[in-house]
């Protein structure tokens, strides 16, 4: 089947893979420069929309959304003037998607996850705050 030089390099390439494959599955953090990093997680399920945090600083923000419940839904940030400044939309059961978007004026925004993709939706408020200068 393989010649016996083959065998030793397959059989170490083998034993690399799964590390290789576990350190490519690690989520990079990346700082919001608040101390918090990271996307931020949104559990959607038929009856709630939970973050895990509800404000941000101005600039590119990741949610990171994961559908718990039994229907399709979709997930908005809306701008303090309640017009849509990004949306994504056909978050199956059991299945998650990220959606980021860069906000550039800080104020008080809506998030809305809507179970089934009618209607409001389950809003909550979200905060987008002045960006910290880097130093």
């Amino acid at each position: 089947m393989f010649s016996p030089l083959i065998r030793p390099a397959a059989l170490a390439l083998l034993a690399v893979t799964p590390v290789t494959l576990l350190t490519a599955c690690t989520q990079k953090g990346s700082s919001n420069g608040d101390g918090a990093s990271g996307a931020i997680e949104v559990r959607a399920t038929d009856d709630a929309c939970e973050l895990s945090r509800t404000s941000a600083p101005a600039g590119s923000i990741a949610f990171e959304v994961a559908n718990e419940g039994s229907k399709i839904t979709e997930f908005y940030l809306y701008s303090p003037g309640k017009k849509v400044v990004s949306e994504v939309e056909g978050i199956g059961p059991a299945t998650s998607r990220t959606m980021t978007v860069k906000v550039t004026e800080p104020g008080a925004y809506t998030t809305a996850c809507k179970p089934g993709m009618v209607g409001d939706g389950i809003r909550g408020e979200f905060t987008v705050a002045v960006a910290k200068a880097k130093q």
